[in-house]
């Protein structure tokens, strides 16, 4: 049951926000939208507005933006069709903008609940070399020996490399730098999957920040390297260094949620965030039915001055979801086969 529920909220996270791109930037430029609806199937509820019908649906997967004139021809002023170039494509991409939109807000969420560590010592063990040293709370690391100190991380890989050797630790305080000798202790530990290990260690912790203007920073720097990852997983594809029988589809991310989610709240986050820059993305690739083929055809009207017919431009779109069809079917039998074969 709570895969089921995780799974309808990463369908509508997915869709409905994608759906309410296009809305809205239709709605901008004068485009007429016939019905704007929350789910699919049947109407469970009907507003008519002042142009458009609102509707929730039974099926709470996602929504659609049914806009006048996007896929017949239409005399009205503001049908899809008859708005200029630069308009289409603007109604065309906001969806997918609306996806990152959405992917930055999730990272930055997760990035501010969870925090994020600084080069602030938050504590001091007793009796370790920091507090011997004279390692004080509150202190800022400005550098260790010669390497400058920009993020916690710098200060683990610094401690480690030291090998236990005296370490020249430069610290802020009070507006005053202190340069402090400190000895790194062996200690015993457990490393990331729970094994016996050693390590060298001071006896300080960082201090975490829950900086709202930095997660935003962090959020969008993290779904900036999801969109590099997701161009890279595409070169792979369309260069042959990867298959498509690597491809997952709706069955596929359903089993990805059930196990995400039990590792808890923030990686199925991650994993929706990831799947809203992976959707945003692949709507924007030139293949028909999809929002990039689309575009195609406007600019090819802009610059040849020849509007393609609607009846033509709905064939190669009709194609397109054919395609896309048959490329699910084969990715939800890859799915199954890996999930239950």
């Amino acid at each position: 049951m709570k895969t089921a529920i995780l799974a309808i909220i990463l369908f509508c996270v997915m869709i409905f926000p994608h759906e309410l791109g296009h809305f809205i930037a239709a709605r901008r430029v004068g485009v007429k939208v016939n019905e704007f609806a929350f789910g699919m199937g049947p109407a469970i509820w009907k507003k008519q507005g002042r142009q458009t019908l609102y509707s929730i649906r039974l099926f709470p997967v996602g929504g659609f933006c049914a806009m006048e004139g996007e896929d017949e021809d239409s005399d009205e002023p503001g049908a899809f069709g008859n708005k200029k170039p630069w308009q289409k494509i603007l109604v065309l991409a906001a969806g997918s903008f609306m996806n990152i939109i959405c992917a930055i807000l999730i990272m930055s969420l997760i990035i501010g609940i969870m925090g994020f560590t600084t080069t602030v010592i938050d504590q001091v063990t007793a009796d370790m070399p920091a507090e011997a040293a004279g390692i004080m709370a509150g202190d800022r690391v400005l550098k260790i020996d010669e390497t400058e100190i920009e993020q916690w991380a710098d200060v683990s890989r610094a401690i480690q490399a030291s090998e236990g050797e005296a370490m020249e630790v430069s610290v802020e305080r009070d507006k005053e730098i202190h340069t402090l000798t400190v000895v790194p202790q062996l200690t015993e530990g457990v490393d990331a999957q729970g094994n016996p290990a050693q390590g060298y260690a001071l006896g300080i912790t960082c201090r975490i920040s829950h900086n709202p203007l930095k997660a935003v920073v962090d959020g969008v720097q993290s779904t900036w390297n999801m969109v590099k990852m997701m161009f890279s997983a595409l070169g792979q594809l369309f260069s042959g260094q990867a298959g498509v029988d690597e491809l997952s589809g709706p069955v596929g991310m359903i089993n990805m949620v059930s196990q995400t989610a039990q590792y808890g709240f923030w990686y199925y986050g991650f994993l929706t965030a990831l799947i809203c820059v992976n959707l945003a993305i692949i709507n924007m690739l030139p293949l028909p039915a999809l929002d990039g083929g689309r575009i195609i055809f406007v600019i090819y009207t802009m610059i040849t001055g020849k509007k393609v017919s609607e009846k033509v431009e709905g064939t190669v779109h009709f194609i397109g979801i054919v395609l896309l069809l048959g490329l699910m079917a084969f990715v939800t039998m890859n799915d199954i086969t890996r999930i239950f074969g």
